[in-house]
């Protein structure tokens, strides 16, 4: 089920992790961005803008669980940044792509993931979506992921960020090949932290608006820099993510 969170902007919530699906209304259609997981929550939001054509798609960055999508969505452009397209087209370019992915999905839901259509984005170089609706902006920064964007919708005031400011999960550090994945998290936090934003969508969890924005970057700041100086964490979200969290930790704290 869509719900508005702001003038023209609709989440689709999926069962898995909490992860959001982000509607933005323009002109002759809709942008879609990070579109979903399970074949079925797909199929609903297909469902759900019935009548409103899907004009542009966006990844926020080249995970699995944000390159998917669905044919009722139609052939519209997807996009994502240069380098997370780029990430993305490496990763799945081999024949056994597929079947690495199938085994990064849990067990319980992995019959229920399309992935006929996984990546098949475009890099876009512009600082903007080349659509017909609102100005929306791409903020590339190397936090979480390669290529990482979060999107400002500037007339909406809604700040998209992609896998970071999330009330469910803890920040999770790009440990595959990152020189300084701390500082690159602290780096994309500063730049969030700079842009307008009344009402923030994280790719897994709740929506945050007013005052918990700030509370959200203040809690992320204090985890990467807890980490960053090898000190104990305080964070309740570190419960449900223990061994992701002492993975970190070692991955930190090893010798280079």
């Amino acid at each position: 089920m869509l719900t508005q969170i702001a003038d023209g902007v609709l989440v689709h919530r999926s069962e898995f992790c909490q992860s959001n699906a982000v509607v933005v209304q323009g002109r002759s259609g809709v942008l879609l961005i990070d579109a979903g997981v399970q074949e079925h929550e797909l199929a609903c939001l297909a469902e759900d803008l019935a009548g409103q054509a899907v004009v542009a798609g966006f990844s926020t960055h080249p995970h699995w669980d944000h390159l998917l999508w669905h044919p009722a969505f139609g052939d519209a452009p997807r996009y994502g940044t240069v380098r997370c397209a780029d990430t993305a087209r490496a990763r799945l370019s081999d024949a056994g792509a597929r079947d690495r992915v199938r085994g990064m999905i849990p067990a319980d839901i992995v019959d229920q993931v399309p992935l006929e259509l996984l990546g098949g984005i475009s890099g876009l170089a512009a600082s903007e979506i080349p659509w017909d609706g609102p100005t929306v902006r791409v903020v590339e920064h190397q936090a979480h992921a390669p290529g990482h964007a979060s999107l400002v919708v500037e007339d909406s005031g809604v700040l998209v960020a992609g896998d970071l400011l999330s009330d469910l999960l803890i920040p999770l550090l790009d440990l595959t090949g990152a020189a300084d994945p701390a500082e690159d998290y602290l780096a994309a936090l500063r730049l969030l932290e700079g842009l307008p934003a009344d009402v923030v969508v994280p790719g897994h969890g709740s929506v945050a608006r007013g005052g918990e924005i700030a509370a959200r970057l203040d809690r992320d700041r204090a985890y990467v820099q807890a980490l960053a100086d090898e000190k104990p964490v305080d964070d309740p979200r570190v419960a449900s993510l223990a061994p992701v969290h002492e993975r970190q930790v070692r991955a930190l704290t090893a010798p280079r």
